[in-house]
């Protein structure tokens, strides 16, 4: 979608998606994280209105935490859908957090058959005890028509699968990827050199990469990203505060910052009918 160097004098438009509630952060940290499916809609219709294309969806069990279900993706993203239609692409996350095993992210993904869904290497193809599995997963995924997008939390993941597209592991021609810049740490904040290691020279390099960044500098970091090349992802999952520091009103008003930046650098903000052209390739 986005290759490192531009070919023509225009820069391609760039996707801005919405991680609005992440598998951590409750509402004693924010009260708008979106917990439910109905809050989940009223903030996709927000994000939407900001300038997002895609929505990177956790759901929740009654007590709040963590969790991976047929039931719940399937209510989320009813709600989602009857709030946005298909102006938003639905993106389901596999992740474990430190809960799930590798097969149980998998037969969960495959019984949901979403849209999309986010793979983190680490966990679903943590040795090579697991790659044949994974390898198999993503035939699957790619024979149901399921947008893959992998997640990469340092340079060397991002070697060791572009190792497995060697080894001709990846069905997928354009595989999209996201850098995670810094880790879930208490005060964790993201700077825009440490994306610098991922887009060095030598290392591989991916059409459709995004970001997505901890702390007030988010804003800064994915629109740094953007003009090198990149998608972007911002909200409540990594960040809750405005680039001044204070804190955000809702996870709107973080996408309208990015788009702000955006525009003003005279990046045009992808649909989500742009995103799915894109991954579908």
């Amino acid at each position: 979608m986005h290759e490192r160097s531009q070919s023509t004098s225009e820069l391609s438009p760039v996707s801005i998606a919405v991680a609005p509630n992440g598998g951590r952060r409750t509402k004693a940290d924010h009260p708008a994280v979106p917990m439910t499916p109905e809050e989940l809609a009223r903030t996709a219709v927000e994000c939407l209105d900001a300038g997002a294309c895609m929505i990177h969806v956790h759901v929740r069990n009654a007590e709040g935490r963590h969790l991976l279900d047929v039931d719940a993706y399937a209510q989320a993203t009813a709600a989602i859908r009857e709030a946005v239609g298909e102006r938003l692409v639905i993106q389901i996350t596999s992740e474990a957090l430190g809960i799930y095993k590798p097969e149980e992210q998998m037969a969960v993904t495959r019984a949901v058959r979403p849209e999309a869904v986010s793979l983190a290497l680490r966990e679903l193809a943590p040795d090579e005890a697991s790659e044949q599995a994974f390898a198999e997963f993503l035939t699957w995924l790619h024979r149901e028509r399921v947008a893959p997008q992998i997640i990469l939390y340092s340079p060397e993941e991002a070697i060791r699968l572009t190792d497995f597209q060697k080894r001709g592991m990846i069905p997928f021609e354009n595989l999209p990827v996201l850098y995670v810049l810094g880790r879930y740490t208490v005060s964790q904040t993201s700077r825009p050199a440490d994306l610098l290691p991922f887009i060095a020279p030598e290392m591989p390099v991916f059409l459709d990469w995004m970001t997505c960044a901890f702390g007030r500098y988010e804003t800064a970091c994915v629109t740094a990203a953007a003009l090198l090349g990149g998608n972007v992802r911002v909200g409540f999952e990594n960040n809750v505060d405005l680039p001044n520091g204070e804190r955000a009103g809702s996870n709107a008003e973080l996408v309208g910052q990015t788009a702000k930046a955006l525009k003003a650098c005279g990046v045009a903000l992808a649909d989500a009918a742009f995103l799915r052209s894109a991954w579908s390739r």
